[in-house]
């Protein structure tokens, strides 16, 4: 199949007259700029972008969105909203879940999002029960992105301890918990059902230095040795000080003194942060994964960015608790919160002269791409076919050349502006709808209803 576009963002140039081949596999075959139109089997009209991996999603908890906004009778963070969530888990079915990440998956292609990392902990039924299935909740995971046809990393998470010095879990992480056994079995079935998937990967997911022994982040890390490993750290400063209590270190510093962090590694959040554990963090190659609109609904705090990026740290960002399913508010958010902390502007520049918008998208393309262990990000030949057309008639983006369309679309408009989404060159959102969307939408209507009522 050979397309055309009149502008295309590669991921690292502008080009014009494109005409891109994809061959049987969803895969760029050639993309060859000042071409001609007669020469492609299809013309289509819009400013072509790479689509971006989302590198952070917790798939149900998109059906909560809104239903955790109500100010206690104390101060209300982080660990009040789990409390919730804890008592939302206690209702949700196989089915229900497959509804809900199918709703997700089809707004994250509307928001653009192509890939996305799915880092998965609801692993036994209500009662925390194993499965006879051991691969039950992740079947439904796996269910929606085909149904959506969004390409997915999959990361079954160890979940075994309630705190740190392998404190006993609480009643309400009961769905969430595995012994190592357990763990690898999940992960040799999962393997064995989508290894020949073109469009999915699997890596491991630790959910955090509270949930699992020093020794079980080895054995993790092993079972998958050539795909990514994830790990939530650092998000609240009640970690760090419980970190400092049970070891003398900080989560980061620890995790980097007793683990081999690489480039497989993806550390989520990594929100505080002291000098020596981001200059250590940038060295080692391996990507901050930041989900800005999580962070500010769960009052989190800010990521160190400018002081991350400036020791060539990598980022990559996602949606995490899918409060919000935007790409471009999770960039805009990102760069805002270091405006309003440091009282200035442009800080995700990478100097004098450049697109704040497109160097963050930029980062968070290669950043993600690398995150998620896939063939995406950059639109070349030897990379997946996953792009999105952004609609150059929306008035903000209307005779905007070049980075000016990627700030106005990040800064100015957001998903609106999406009028066509391709994975693995498969036309997946048409003019602004999903080719599935109201079969999806009709059966998630249905699910939240139950669960709600």
């Amino acid at each position: 199949m050979k397309l055309f576009f009149s502008s295309v963002f590669s991921g690292s140039d502008w080009l014009d007259n494109v005409l891109m081949e994809i061959d049987e596999n969803g895969m760029i075959k050639s993309l060859i700029s000042n071409s001609e139109k007669s020469e492609a089997d299809k013309i289509l009209s819009g400013t072509c972008v790479p689509g971006m991996p989302n590198l952070h999603s917790h798939a149900f908890q998109r059906a909560m969105a809104g239903l955790t906004e109500i100010a206690g009778s104390g101060q209300t963070n982080f660990w009040t909203w789990q409390k919730v969530m804890y008592q939302f888990l206690a209702k949700l079915s196989p089915e229900d879940v497959e509804a809900i990440a199918s709703q997700l998956y089809m707004e994250m292609l509307r928001g653009g999002f192509t890939s996305v990392a799915e880092f998965h902990y609801l692993h036994n039924d209500i009662n925390g029960n194993y499965f006879k299935n051991p691969t039950e909740m992740s079947d439904q995971i796996f269910a929606a992105a085909n149904t959506t046809g969004i390409s997915l990393t999959h990361l079954p998470v160890l979940y075994a301890y309630g705190g740190f010095d392998c404190l006993k879990p609480e009643d309400g992480q009961k769905r969430f918990l595995n012994t190592i056994d357990q763990f690898q079995l999940l992960l040799e079935t999962l393997e064995s059902k989508y290894r020949n998937n073109k469009l999915t990967k699997i890596g491991v997911a630790l959910h955090s230095l509270r949930a699992v022994s020093p020794e079980m982040i080895t054995d993790a890390a092993a079972f998958a040795p050539e795909g990514p490993i994830h790990i939530h750290i650092a998000e609240q400063t009640k970690e760090v000080e419980q970190c400092m209590a049970w070891s003398g270190q900080r989560p980061v510093e620890w995790l980097l003194n007793n683990a081999d962090v690489n480039e497989r590694w993806s550390l989520i959040h990594a929100t505080h942060m002291n000098e020596a554990e981001i200059g250590t963090f940038a060295y080692t190659g391996a990507i901050a994964g930041l989900c800005p609109t999580t962070e500010a609904n769960l009052g989190d705090g800010l990521f160190p960015l400018e002081d991350f990026l400036n020791q060539k740290g990598r980022i990559g960002v996602g949606s995490d608790s899918n409060t919000s399913v935007d790409l471009t508010e999770e960039l805009r958010l990102l760069e805002y919160g270091q405006r309003l902390n440091q009282r200035r502007r442009n800080i995700g520049a990478s100097g004098e002269g450049t697109s704040t918008g497109e160097n963050l998208f930029k980062k968070s393309l290669l950043g993600g791409a690398q995150a998620l262990s896939q063939s995406v990000g950059i639109l070349e030949p030897g990379y997946r076919a996953d792009f999105i057309l952004l609609d150059d008639k929306h008035p903000t983006l209307f005779s905007r050349t070049e980075n000016f369309i990627l700030d106005a679309w990040i800064f100015s408009c957001g998903r609106d502006a999406i009028s066509d989404v391709f994975v693995g060159g498969n036309h997946l959102v048409k003019n602004g709808r999903h080719i599935r969307q109201e079969s999806i939408e009709k059966r998630y209507r249905s699910t939240i209803k139950s669960l709600l009522n």
